[in-house]
Order: structure tokens, then C-alpha cells, then sequence
């Protein structure tokens, strides 16, 4: 079994000034990701067979910055069955599952207590 969290976002409202702040603190280069229209990602350095979650500033219309506005991406074979899961569960959906080019699949659900988490899987 894996650990659960796959990818985390922090979401940002100025891109430029978000990546100035973070590749000075960790001395590191952020990268641009493909995206869909509305949404511009810059990922930290990955490294697939090392500890740790890789993750990326966000900017993305409707998710703001500031206060929680880091989200946790669980892993999932079908994002779809864990969202519909989260709404049996007492929570609900933010964002129904859409895809996301060849990184696979995103839904964001609201759990219990108001708070956002992501899910992730390829199919």
C-alpha cells in the first residue's frame, strides 16, 4: 500500500510573486505544467522514487489564497467512486471529476467540517 497523499497545491493570487516567494525560501526552480484553460500550475522538483509528495502553486479562478488554501490530493483508482463515497459520507462535491490532460483526473469534495481535499487517479 502507498501513502495516501499523492499531490499537494497551494493556491496562489499572483503567480509571479507566489514563485519569486518559494524558489527563494527552498532554493529551488518551479516548473510549468500543462493545464487545462483557467489554470496555470508551476510544480516543485519531482523526484519519482524519493520520499515526499510533489506538489505545485496553483492559480485557479474561485480558489483563492491565504487561510487554508493548501490542498491535499489523495491517490485513487477512480476519483469519481471516492467523491460519490464522500457524499454518502456526509460531505460533498466542490468540483465533479474532470480530467486534467495526461496527469488524469481531478474531483474536489468538502468533507464534514468544511474543509477542501483533492482526488487524484489516472483513469
Amino acid at each position: 500500500m502507498n501513502n495516501p497523499v499523492g499531490w499537494f497545491e497551494i493556491y496562489i493570487k499572483e503567480m509571479e510573486r507566489a514563485k519569486a516567494f518559494y524558489q527563494a525560501v527552498f532554493d529551488v526552480k518551479l516548473t510549468r505544467l500543462e493545464s487545462p484553460p483557467g489554470l496555470e500550475m508551476w510544480a516543485f522538483p519531482m523526484q519519482p522514487d524519493s520520499y515526499g509528495a510533489p506538489g505545485a502553486l496553483v492559480k485557479m479562478e474561485g480558489c483563492g489564497s491565504g487561510d487554508n488554501s493548501v490542498l491535499v490530493y489523495f491517490s485513487c483508482a477512480d476519483c469519481a467512486v471516492q467523491a460519490a463515497k464522500a457524499v454518502k459520507a456526509g460531505g460533498k462535491i466542490h468540483k465533479e471529476k474532470m480530467a486534467i490532460g495526461q496527469y488524469g483526473f481531478i474531483a474536489l469534495v468538502v468533507d464534514t467540517e468544511g474543509t477542501m481535499i483533492g482526488l487524484h487517479s489516472m483513469q
